[in-house]
């Protein structure tokens, strides 16, 4: 009964210590997966990515769509043929308009001419093609961002695991630290009587001095990663977070066939861009090509401020052609091709990695598996050899430096146990990551 007082008092002064320096605050992963999906950075950059490519892809709506464009101009000139187009224009010609004399020297005149222009885009191939790479590059960039939220939804994953395994490690110190101390107090006793040497009580000592090291650069471990779990949820790491459910094994969730599909949103957002990559190349080839283009404008005239007495209209269509730019167009077509290679074998390169790290976590779960049972057994063996040793001591029947390894050994398969959990459950969580389509 004194010893569980003591436990309960050392795990208090413990907690006490820590809320010291920040407020501990528990937390689920689905509370935690819940306000990364609203507020993480790195899912609002991605989602801003694709509004850009999204805009990109609006603006070639121009190669179907009308350009209208509204002008008012105001003007006075002592121009000869400025004067007489201006009086044309408002029809206000008269036959002495036609006099030498006026017509070299005419009076200054104004002219006020309001003009709507229409132009209308029939025939513009590289610019079918330009809009064609821009809609693949938008709905790249939205697979993009699919993949960045299952991404954030991984890395919660991953420090959630870590907050736990940091927890948990913190957990078996403690206890380590109230085991140290009991048989540091037994030593003292037994030193005290005549019943040990000063050596073996140093050696008692320097147990509880590394227990606690240790137990700090546990406290230390539990701050990072609860910074880091603060960050990713964007919000200030002001508090400690401590995870409310507890470190067990987990399965997987899905039927696992342990093959990277091409349906996955990254993969298919690296094939969009090769497509985009292409139609840009084709866009550019077809820049050679004229381009034909309606238009049409109507235009108001008169000598006074906003006012229409004269009108008239142009309606035609022409038929442009840019043969020759230097070697320009030339250099970007090499340029868009070079473009179109390079995106196909990224994309092949980056498949080809993705099966790689498929193979790595199907080794890493096999490997973590197989050690789960060995640690499992090896865990309780030690417990079980502490426990006589401990006894032993008490008695006087057991050497310092054997329980001394005992304890020693009993901690260090906890924390190989709970690592081997968080191992097996993080190759899980990969595979899981790499499967999602």
């Amino acid at each position: 009964m004194e010893k569980v007082t003591y436990v309960l008092a050392l795990g208090f002064l413990f907690v006490t210590s820590v809320l010291k320096a920040q407020e501990v605050v528990s937390v689920s992963k689905a509370e935690v997966l819940k306000v990364v999906a609203g507020q993480n950075i790195s899912i609002k950059i991605s989602e801003q990515n694709f509004k850009e490519a999204q805009a990109d892809y609006q603006q070639t709506n121009a190669v179907l769509m009308p350009h209208i464009s509204l002008s008012y101009t105001g003007m006075a000139t002592t121009n000869p043929l400025m004067a007489f187009g201006s009086k044309l224009n408002q029809e206000i010609l008269t036959s002495e308009d036609f006099n030498p004399v006026l017509l070299n020297d005419p009076a200054r005149i104004t002219n006020y001419a309001t003009v709507i222009e229409v132009r209308q885009p029939l025939i513009n191939v590289d610019g079918y093609y330009q809009r064609k790479a821009a809609a693949n590059k938008m709905r790249a960039m939205e697979l993009q961002t699919t993949r960045t939220r299952d991404h954030m939804a991984f890395e919660v994953e991953r420090s959630y695991m870590q907050l736990q395994l940091a927890w948990k490690s913190a957990e078996v110190l403690q206890k380590a630290l109230v085991t140290a101390e009991a048989n540091n107090k037994v030593a003292r006793d037994k030193y005290g009587q005549g019943y040990m040497q000063k050596s073996d009580l140093l050696a008692v000592e320097v147990r509880v001095t590394d227990v606690r090291n240790q137990l700090s650069t546990a406290q230390s471990h539990i701050r990072n990663t609860s910074d880091y779990l603060s960050f990713l949820m964007g919000e200030e790491s002001n508090v400690l977070l401590r995870p409310s459910d507890s470190l067990s094994i987990s399965t997987l969730t899905s039927d696992t066939i342990f093959s990277v599909p091409e349906s996955r949103a990254d993969i298919r957002a690296m094939q969009l861009a090769s497509e985009a990559h292409a139609a840009s190349f084709r866009a550019d080839k077809m820049a050679f090509l004229p381009r034909l283009n309606a238009f049409g404008s109507y235009q108001l005239y008169d000598d006074q401020l906003l006012q229409t007495d004269a009108s008239g209209y142009i309606v035609g269509a022409q038929l442009s052609w840019n043969i020759l730019e230097g070697t320009k167009r030339i250099g970007q077509v090499q340029k868009s091709k070079a473009a179109v290679e390079r995106s196909r074998l990224s994309y092949e390169q980056y498949v080809s990695r993705s099966n790689l790290e498929m193979n790595k976590a199907r080794r890493m779960l096999s490997d973590a598996q197989n050690k789960l049972q060995l640690s499992g057994q090896a865990l309780d063996q030690s417990r079980e050899s502490l426990r006589i040793r401990t006894n032993r001591f008490r008695e006087g029947l057991e050497k310092t430096a054997d329980l001394l390894a005992a304890e020693t050994r009993y901690a260090q398969k906890q924390l190989e146990y709970y690592q081997t959990v968080f191992e097996l459950n993080y190759a899980q969580a990969y595979i899981e990551f790499l499967i999602k389509e």
